[in-house]
């Protein structure tokens, strides 16, 4: 279940209400413009600017008959503006308000969502600073491979944050774009003045060429960007999903008082948050699908993108917020089990520490090839057998004679990967 406290702000943006106040801001933009060129009586100018309102009731019944959603809209407020209405929407076509109007929400929408990218990219720098030194095992193809830390982990996804919040500026500042350009976008019965005016006064830049519409490849940037940040919270809830299996649990996502885990079993601990997080994704992936194929329109323009977009855009922009603000709760709220880490750490008896071994043997002396075989070696039967890792080197003749105890202690010395780790949040801008 989406709760619905945690969207009114963005779900807002996408009201009938609020579209409609853009569409009247746009038409009385519009006749100011045209009144400076002196196209529009002042004395109209100012009955329309006093008059002009909407009713979202009626211009939906008049929508009804006239199967026209912006003629339904012009011809609601001209039953307030009276005979000065003439004046609105002078030389426009329908899509120079919807596509500027869309510009608008798109914007407002994406600001909303880089707020929330901010604030989980603060929650990840807190996390990866209060535990960049607590040393747990990193995993290769779900195999343990070398000690990372905890910390390490945070300030990767911190990093991929900061990427995504760079790709959505650029998204949001390319969809930031109006035409008031008329049927085909050459300015036939406009001035370009008109569309300048409108634009600056939206906080948008006119597009530098159009036909009818804006050209979608915009929309589909945008769109893809949702989906690559949306991506980026599966991966993040994947891996502690990962991390809450029984059998490592080392992370666990929030578990509320009272929180119910199974109709069935009264024990369970479920990833639930998480697993939403991963599901919404691909609805948002596949949005973004959509919205590529909408590039590809008749020449210039037909109406085939615009039942796609009343779906896609409302839809990934707050499936999107609502995903972050779980991601936050998930990540504000994250259960660490240091001692099942630990267990973990250990749990293959020293295995992971192979490659410390190999190289303390080639700075011995030996070669790689006899380094590595003799390393091997001992891992395999530790592999097989359940025995010391440590052990098995130590009663290894070939190794002993090369590594002496004092050696043997720094191989499996856990902290050993704390050295870089002050360098590597530094690196990603974490101080």
């Amino acid at each position: 279940m989406i709760e619905r406290y945690t969207l009114p702000e963005i779900a807002g943006i996408w009201s009938e209400e609020n579209k409609f106040s853009i569409w009247l801001k746009i038409e009385i933009f519009a006749s100011e413009a045209n009144n400076k060129l002196g196209i529009v009586p002042a004395k109209a100018l100012k009955s329309i600017k006093t008059k002009a309102r909407f009713n979202v009731k009626k211009i939906n019944k008049i929508e009804s008959v006239v199967k026209h959603d912006v003629i339904a809209f012009l011809t609601n407020v001209g039953s307030y503006v009276g005979p000065d209405s003439r004046f609105i929407h002078y030389g426009m076509t329908s899509s120079d308000v919807l596509d500027t109007a869309l510009s608008v929400q798109m914007k407002e929408a994406g600001e909303l969502i880089l707020k929330q990218l901010v604030k989980f990219r603060a929650v990840l720098a807190k996390k990866a600073k209060k535990y960049k030194y607590l040393p747990m095992v990193g995993r290769t193809h779900g195999v343990h491979a070398e000690a990372i830390t905890l910390g390490l982990k945070f300030a990767l996804w911190f990093d991929e944050i900061n990427r995504n919040i760079d790709r959505l500026k650029i998204a949001v500042k390319s969809a930031s774009v109006g035409k008031i350009s008329g049927a085909v976008g050459t300015y036939e019965h406009l001035n370009p003045f008109v569309e300048r005016y409108v634009c600056k006064k939206l906080g948008l830049k006119p597009a530098k060429v159009a036909t009818q519409i804006i050209q979608r490849d915009i929309h589909a940037e945008y769109l893809s960007s949702l989906a690559i940040i949306a991506s980026s919270l599966e991966k993040f809830a994947t891996e502690i999903r990962h991390q809450q299996k029984t059998e490592s649990l080392e992370l666990e996502e929030p578990f509320s008082k009272g929180q119910k885990g199974s109709s069935a079993m009264p024990h369970k601990k479920n990833p639930i948050i998480c697993e939403r997080i991963a599901g919404l994704a691909r609805i948002i992936r596949g949005n973004s699908l959509a919205a590529l194929e909408n590039i590809n329109l008749w020449h210039e323009r037909d109406i085939s993108h615009s039942s796609v977009e009343r779906m896609i855009l409302p839809d990934s922009t707050m499936l999107l917020y609502y995903m972050l603000v779980k991601m936050i709760e998930v990540m504000d709220g994250l259960v660490v089990n240091k001692q099942n880490i630990e267990k973990n750490l250990n749990l293959t008896h020293g295995l992971i520490y192979s490659q410390r071994a190999l190289l303390k043997l080639v700075e011995a002396g030996l070669t790689r090839e006899q380094a590595y075989k003799a390393v091997q070696d001992n891992a395999m039967k530790s592999w097989k057998t359940g025995q010391d890792f440590r052990k098995l080197l130590e009663s290894d003749p070939v190794i002993s004679s090369k590594v002496n105890k004092s050696a043997l202690n720094d191989i499996f010395d856990p902290k050993k990967v704390f050295k870089n780790v002050d360098y590597i949040l530094r690196s990603a801008g974490i101080e």
